[in-house]
């Protein structure tokens, strides 16, 4: 049974909403503000949590922004906007998926199951004491099956941000903050050249597998092969 922190303040779309996921077999809470949400997720994190873009008190990607400095559990952002900019800034915050009002429960309850089995493969992935991509964070090296990959620390932070996160989409303004923390004055087309010798790097260290996926319009995620 997965705890499910549900942030909406229209209540009937709430109540429909916590009586599929507890049909589902999950446990559920609903919140109607921001704040409050918030502060749920820092004291104690939910296995997921479902959250409203628009809400009082604190808007949801200002929850968004706020709760990732913290915490890592997912996020299912619950919007309806459909502008493409909203969507896109979500993912960029940290949010693990998206869902557009108005929704088919069904709908939602799918994602969430899908987004939890993704959370509970990092998981254990995590606790094996080997995997893909083993990196040496105090050395800045970085290996994929053994086969050192010679990166550049620009290139080593995109790595060790992407790999973290297999899936996750990143932007291009997010991968350009992680590869220059030092306020250097750069163009987002670095990324891409970053991007390019990460993929290289990794083709020859492994060519049996598509490492990096671009995602037309949006920036870049990190896959890892499917069992």
């Amino acid at each position: 049974m997965s705890r499910i922190l549900i942030v909406e303040d229209e209540a009937d779309i709430a109540s429909v909403l916590q009586d599929y996921l507890r049909h589902a077999g999950h446990e559920t809470e609903h919140v109607a503000d921001g704040r409050t949400a918030l502060a749920r997720m820092l004291e104690a994190p939910p296995d997921l949590s479902l959250l409203d873009i628009m809400l009082p008190g604190l808007d949801g990607l200002s929850v968004l922004r706020q709760a990732r400095v913290h915490t890592h559990h997912p996020i299912i952002m619950l919007t309806a906007r459909i502008e493409e900019v909203d969507r896109l800034l979500g993912l960029e915050l940290g949010a693990d998926d998206y869902v557009c009002k108005p929704f088919s429960p069904r709908e939602v309850v799918a994602r969430v199951r899908a987004v939890l089995r993704r959370a509970e493969g990092l998981a254990a992935a995590a606790g094996k004491a080997e995997g893909p991509v083993v990196l040496d964070e105090a050395h800045w090296r970085a290996t994929l099956g053994g086969v050192p990959l010679n990166l550049t620390r620009r290139e080593f932070r995109l790595l060790q941000a992407m790999s973290r996160h297999p899936g996750r989409i990143f932007s291009r303004a997010r991968l350009l903050e992680l590869a220059y923390d030092d306020d250097a004055d750069v163009s987002e087309r670095a990324v891409d050249s970053h991007i390019k010798n990460l993929r290289r790097k990794l083709s020859a260290a492994d060519p049996s597998h598509d490492w990096i996926r671009s995602v037309y319009g949006v920036g870049f995620a990190f896959e890892t092969p499917l069992d």
